[in-house]
């Protein structure tokens, strides 16, 4: 389900300081809903002079973003994403669902782990560009018209036949949605199939390993916790993220978020306006 910014903040580093308009849409028509998790749209309109950061740790999947300039696909990145913004502008975002890309881009979707490559270089979804980008520049065309534009513009670029990375999808949303899910072992059980079969179609499929993508879903728990709580009781967080104790879930934390938690905890709070 697309939620708005205050509901689902995930991966959005200090989201109450973001000085971002984010609007969410989902697909539409049912073709493009079989690969197409949202469509968003994210503006921004800062002073004269003033320049902002902001990091985002991307969700495990392929986004294609279109900007006045050109089109860029982006493959899972493993680390923070940062972008500076500066002035008035937007950009314009489809994130496919995990592992939604393959049937576009052809190859295993390893090739584009921590890449971004011009969307031209994607020749089934390359006319794309021509199309989206004039709109992305206009800024009097709403939101809700450019998402719906790239929807139908995607529909007729949908393979027919269901692909093999379908069923990816299904193991790694189930990943997603059932928080139970905190091993391989416990993903791969679920999905009545074998470790190794688990492997090998993340990597094929969605670029990265189950395990990378387990471990992503539950910092972002762990973000979303610090968002909305001015207390976090660390140690049953790690508990109920299925980490083995507090100090693993510390590690990971500030490895994803470039601070330790309570300290990201305090700087969320200020932001907030209020006392951690």
């Amino acid at each position: 389900m697309v939620e708005p910014l205050d509901r689902d903040s995930r991966g959005i580093l200090h989201p109450a300081s973001a000085p971002i308009t984010l609007d969410r849409f989902p697909p539409r028509g049912a073709a493009a809903a079989r690969f197409v998790d949202r469509y968003w749209i994210s503006s921004w309109q800062l002073p004269e002079g003033v320049r902002h950061e902001q990091q985002v740790l991307v969700h495990p999947v392929v986004n294609v973003v279109f900007e006045a300039g050109g089109a860029i696909a982006g493959g899972v990145d493993t680390g923070r994403f940062a972008t500076v913004l500066e002035g008035s502008g937007r950009a314009l975002g489809i994130m496919f669902r995990p592992g939604g890309f393959h049937p576009f881009l052809q190859r295993s979707l390893a090739s584009l782990t921590d890449e971004v490559v011009p969307l031209s270089g994607v020749a089934r979804l390359a006319g794309l560009e021509a199309l989206l980008t004039p709109l992305v520049a206009d800024l009097t065309v709403p939101p809700a018209v450019l998402a719906e534009t790239a929807d139908e513009a995607l529909a007729p670029l949908v393979p027919d036949a269901r692909q093999p990375c379908e069923t990816t999808t299904e193991w790694a949303e189930l990943a997603v949605r059932d928080r139970e899910l905190t091993r391989v072992e416990d993903l791969a059980a679920a999905a009545g199939v074998s470790m190794r079969t688990l492997q090998r179609a993340f990597t094929e499929h969605i670029g990265i390993g189950p395990k990378w993508f387990l471990r992503r879903y539950r910092i972002y728990e762990a973000g979303e916790q610090v968002a909305r709580s001015a207390h976090v009781d660390w140690a049953e967080l790690a508990a109920d993220l299925g980490y083995a104790d507090q100090a693993h879930l510390t590690r990971d934390f500030t490895a994803a978020f470039g601070l330790p938690p309570a300290q990201y905890a305090a700087v969320s709070a200020a932001q907030r306006g209020r006392r951690p």
